[in-house]
């Protein structure tokens, strides 16, 4: 089962990782930043070991954005109205949706939270285990 673990972040400035520069992550200690990055090292590896990362990317400032609407022009970002905007993504590749939400949960960081999502489109391959 494919997922997208969608995380989202309002940092200023925009940088990576997200969770030091908003906020919230700039109220945390060196030693709960240092924890934090741990417990992440700890299930990165485990995904790794599991064969459960497919891909990660961590995305540019919301600035740096185009949008192109159907029957119009493209418009310069950012484009919602919500403070937080999407940082980056996980995609993975798990046996149940419980192993994704188990994953998706440690995701969340000081001013980021993370969003699951399932693919929409089935690998015919897949199909065929």
């Amino acid at each position: 089962m494919k997922y997208v673990i969608l995380i989202h972040a309002n940092p200023e400035p925009w940088d990576h990782p997200t969770a030091r520069f908003t906020a919230e992550g700039k109220a945390l200690s060196a030693d709960e930043h240092a924890e934090l990055d741990r417990r992440f090292d700890l299930l990165f590896d485990e995904m790794q070991t599991r064969g459960e990362l497919v891909d990660a990317e961590a995305l540019a400032a919301p600035s740096t954005s185009t949008v192109f609407r159907w029957r119009s022009d493209a418009t310069e970002g950012p484009f919602t109205e919500t403070a937080e905007q999407l940082a980056g993504f996980f995609h993975i590749d798990v046996e149940s949706h419980e192993r994704a939400v188990e994953i998706a949960s440690q995701f969340a960081g000081p001013g980021s939270p993370a969003e699951l999502r399932p693919s929409m489109w089935v690998d015919p391959r897949r199909q065929q285990k």
